[in-house]
């Protein structure tokens, strides 16, 4: 059973930056994509950032200036960088693998709190 593990959640000042990561107990290479959502209180889990395993890279329109993903293959890990944070971007970020045709991996996902 693939596991991913993020970590690197927290309380971050407005205008703060944070960097995520998702350990990935299979082989990163494996997964067809990687990719992070996020969900608010009250809200449904939406997509932040997404690289497929040919680099190919998306991100949420309204993040993509504020956001980098990346792998480190030889670690199994994907990150998620994150600058200039908003209060609003405060939110339960979940790590997500998926492999063809149809299989989706979630992590437990980490709490990032955006808060003076």
């Amino acid at each position: 059973q693939v596991q991913l593990v993020e970590s690197g959640g927290g309380l971050v000042q407005p205008g703060g930056s944070l960097k995520l990561s998702c350990a990935t107990s299979g082989i990163i290479v494996s997964f067809n994509a990687m990719g992070w959502y996020r969900q608010a209180p009250g809200k449904q889990r939406d997509l932040v950032a997404r690289m497929t395993s040919g680099g190919i890279t998306n991100y949420a329109d309204s993040l993509k200036n504020r956001l980098t993903i990346s792998t480190d293959n030889a670690k199994n890990k994907v990150y998620l960088q994150m600058n200039n944070r908003e209060p609003q971007d405060t939110a339960v970020y979940y790590c997500t693998g998926f492999q063809c045709p149809a299989t989706n991996y979630w992590g437990q996902g980490t709490q990032v709190t955006v808060s003076s």
